[in-house]
């Protein structure tokens, strides 16, 4: 299938999409978090429940995060690259481009008859026959939810535990700007139905791995402050990872400990990869980060975004020291300069 152009349909249109066909690919973005994992499970469930055939696919051969392991179905997700089951409907989840999908995944895509996104990222990329996106959503899986609800899922247990983890993951335990009462109204229905918040809070925010505390402790140690301390940086390099014996989902929570502190506004940790280096930004004012990550080919929501560029690990300290410092830094003056 050749896609020239995205239609964007509401999410009836989408549940009637849905509802006309089957053989359901269900795909999200390489290194998946709980709302990419949580909405491509959901809709599985949701799917399955009404009698349709679908299956979860990785976009890359690798593991999940050891802390999302409970959720339901996951025991199941198969690789996308080298997938020959069935294929007719394509569904991306919780991501916007084709390059977050992986080489893999978007050879599959190629060869659906019918595709869809269901997203909350805003992008320019138009890769699929239909899509739905409200970047005002607090989290994927709240469009998931009300998606099933639409085509007449049985949207208890399974549906509910999935849609719930990637709400409470994507707005940081409800504390990040985008709670808001449609993420508390849809995590209320979602407990309702069955999803247990204890239970899930333990799963993720209470199993944290010793390699990942001590990943966490390196990057305080690191840290770097600047613009009159409205900014935070550290970084973590890949001989940390191997003297740690950690994995790379160890590195997931670390950024929170620089977000919290008193006074930063904005926090960055890079970790070395291979061949680049991986950058991810949080905001608590109402810095917009998701612009700072697309001038580096990044992207994501205006207080959480990440990017990828290529360079030793030292070069892109400095390199995004400089950027904080003159983003923040203006910032702050045109404030001062205001008052």
């Amino acid at each position: 299938m050749s896609v020239t152009s995205q239609t964007n349909i509401d999410l009836a249109a989408l549940a009637g999409f849905l509802r006309e066909h089957d053989d359901f690919v269900i795909c999200g973005h390489v290194s998946p978090d709980g709302d990419c994992l949580g909405s491509q499970l959901a809709l599985m469930h949701a799917l399955r429940s009404i009698g349709k055939r679908a299956v979860c696919l990785l976009a890359k051969d690798e593991p999940i995060d050891a802390r999302l392991e409970f959720l339901p179905g996951a025991g199941g997700l198969l690789p996308a690259p080298g997938y020959a089951g069935p294929a007719c409907t394509f569904v991306a989840v919780d991501v916007p481009t084709r390059d977050r999908m992986n080489a893999a995944a978007t050879h599959l895509l190629a060869r659906c008859e019918h595709s869809a996104t269901i997203d909350h990222h805003a992008a320019d990329e138009r890769m699929t026959e239909v899509a739905y996106v409200d970047p005002d959503a607090a989290s994927t899986t709240m469009l998931v939810w009300e998606l099933a609800g639409l085509i007449g899922a049985d949207r208890s247990g399974a549906v509910a535990v999935c849609c719930y983890t990637g709400l409470v993951t994507d707005t940081g335990r409800f504390q990040y700007q985008n709670t808001d009462h449609a993420a508390l109204a849809a995590a209320a229905a979602m407990v309702e139905a069955g999803a247990e918040p204890a239970m899930v809070a333990r799963a993720i925010f209470q199993s944290r791995s010793l390699p990942s505390v001590q990943l966490e402790a390196l990057v305080v140690d690191r840290a770097r402050f600047g613009a009159d301390g409205a900014y935070a940086l550290s970084w973590l390099g890949l001989e940390d990872f191997a003297r740690l014996g950690a994995v790379r989902a160890d590195a997931e929570p670390v950024i929170d400990a620089l977000r919290s502190l008193r006074g930063v506004a904005v926090a960055c940790v890079l970790r070395e990869q291979p061949d680049s280096v991986r950058g991810s930004f949080r905001a608590k004012d109402d810095t917009d980060v998701a612009a700072l990550a697309r001038t580096m080919g990044g992207g994501g929501h205006k207080a959480a975004a990440g990017f990828t560029i290529s360079g030793p690990i030292e070069a892109a300290v400095e390199r995004i020291g400089i950027l904080l410092e003159k983003a923040l830094g203006t910032d702050i003056a045109a404030e001062e300069h205001t008052a």
